[in-house]
């Protein structure tokens, strides 16, 4: 397991640890909610499309493609494809 930060663009992976908190809101105040509701949920499958090393990462879920910061996907871990 890694953080997902740690992907190279191209690169697939489940999410088994979603992050507790969101950094939007206080902990316990709807984070999980929003997290879920981007698509980071345990199990699922992402793909990184951009990861420069710095910014945000660009991941598709699906057949959705979502900007993430950098300090959330530090806090989501996930199992690479293949490992």
């Amino acid at each position: 397991m890694s953080p997902l930060a740690f992907l190279r663009e191209g690169e697939t992976g489940r999410i088994v640890v979603p992050a507790a908190s969101c950094g939007c809101r206080p902990a316990g105040h709807g984070c999980r909610e929003h997290i879920e509701a981007m698509g980071l949920r345990p199990g699922t499958q992402v793909e990184v499309i951009s990861n420069r090393g710095h910014g945000p990462l660009v991941l598709r879920i699906d057949e959705a493609r979502i900007a993430l910061g950098r300090g959330m996907a530090m806090k989501i871990y996930v199992r690479r494809n293949g490992a």
